[in-house]
């Protein structure tokens, strides 16, 4: 008789479980929705349905996200943090915490965790040219220009990537790759015209 209710209660737990996670898994596909659609109060409230021993890392972004958007970042960066506690190997929330440290003017933390992005996702290019943006911020032009051109040759068609090499290229006195990159700059705008 033992045996019998043991399996029963262990049956029980994991339809539970399972349950959760899937009415956890519709939650969130819902909250992205209602984020893409910028309804940020209807998927906020979703999100925070779910049990913090039960959101995934993709949750915990989400919502780390919309406080961001909401101008809370000291919340926001909680947020990030706890989806890299959930799984460590979630560059999204590494990067977004990357972008969060830039927007507060912390560059260097910025680097730190745009250099964990490039580890997890080494053909991530964006990891690379806002690793770029805070050696700009630092005025480390030399370092800046090394990561632009990573960030180039993972993906050539992104006007921002050029643009700003041609500033470093500036800043560095070289007039001449300022200019040839300042007119892929102006090729790749004119192309999307």
């Amino acid at each position: 008789m033992k045996k019998f209710v043991y399996l029963l209660f262990t049956v029980f737990i994991f339809y539970n479980l399972s349950y959760a996670e899937e009415t956890n898994s519709l939650v969130n596909d819902q909250a992205q929705l209602y984020y893409a659609e910028n309804r940020i109060e209807e998927a906020f409230g979703l999100l925070l349905t779910i049990p913090q021993e039960t959101r995934t890392p993709m949750n915990w972004l989400l919502l780390g996200n919309i406080l961001q958007d909401k101008n809370r970042l000291d919340d926001a960066e909680f947020m990030y943090n706890q989806a890299l506690l959930a799984d460590s190997k979630f560059y999204k929330a590494a990067y977004n915490l990357g972008n969060l440290y830039l927007e507060q003017e912390k560059p260097n933390m910025a680097i730190a965790q745009y250099k964990i992005v490039m580890k997890l996702y080494p053909e991530f290019p964006y990891s690379y040219y806002n690793t770029g943006c805070a050696y700009l911020k630092l005025g480390k032009y030399k370092d800046a220009k090394k990561y632009f051109l990573r960030a180039l040759a993972i993906n050539n068609n992104v006007a921002d990537f050029h643009y700003n090499l041609s500033y470093v290229y500036k800043m560095l006195n070289n007039q001449k790759q300022a200019q040839i990159y300042l007119d892929y700059y102006n090729k790749i705008i004119q192309e999307k015209i």
